[in-house]
């Protein structure tokens, strides 16, 4: 009898002490460990589109005197780029193309007056730059941008003849991209061009005359990256 006994409370003590584990092991949920989540960037290659406004401006001059046309208008076009992000800073390439809706007359003297006037137009525009950007927070960047740009500015004299061609210059120019969701992103970016001067001659515009031509571009934009 007495050894039952020694047997029942030795049960008893083992039951007591095994109590509190088990409990503790209950109340503990178990908790998977989170993912991993690789780190934003702006790296890879990217293409988009964008849509804006130009404020052209053409400077004439030949021996008659000199005279400027502000011409305006809408543009759109596509974007293709790459960026390689290191830290907080980004180096890039981009290029685009755009169709433009510029156009403007002006029948002042002392260039222009007689006949239909003086017309300047633009139809297309292009740019291949670098960008070099500071990453502020990880889906917002601050860049400035700079490279060759390429456009037409047909010049139209009162006689009705006239200058046109390609042009090339350069372009410098700021902005600002955020980073969206799924690849995407917008951007706001300003573009200061200069496409240099041509000269209509003789045998077109009766004086020779230097035709200059510079534009101020805004323009939003968005872009998905690969």
């Amino acid at each position: 009898m007495k050894r039952v006994m020694l047997m029942a409370c030795a049960g008893l003590l083992a039951g007591a002490i095994a109590q509190p584990t088990l409990a503790g092991d209950l109340e503990r949920p178990f908790v998977k460990a989170p993912g991993y989540v690789a780190p934003f960037s702006w790296s890879g290659f990217y293409l988009g589109v964008n849509y804006g406004y130009s404020w052209g401006d053409a400077d004439l001059s030949n021996t008659a005197g000199s005279q400027n046309i502000n011409a305006n208008g809408g543009l759109a076009g596509g974007t293709i780029g790459y960026n390689w992000q290191t830290g907080n800073w980004l180096w890039g390439l981009e290029g685009d193309i755009a169709g433009v809706w510029l156009k403007d007359t002006s029948t002042s003297a002392p260039l222009c007056a007689g006949g239909a006037g003086c017309e300047i137009k633009q139809t297309w525009f292009a740019t291949t730059r670098g960008r070099i950007g500071w990453v502020f927070e990880p889906r917002l960047l601050y860049y400035v941008t700079g490279g060759g740009a390429y456009g037409d500015a047909k010049f139209t004299a009162p006689s009705g003849a006239g200058a046109s061609g390609s042009r090339a210059g350069w372009t410098v120019g700021t902005g600002f991209e955020w980073a969206l969701v799924n690849g995407w992103s917008t951007k706001i970016e300003y573009l200061y061009v200069d496409l240099g001067t041509k000269t209509c001659g003789t045998g077109s515009c009766i004086l020779s005359t230097d035709v200059g031509f510079t534009e101020n571009i805004v323009r939003f934009g968005w872009n998905y990256r690969f």
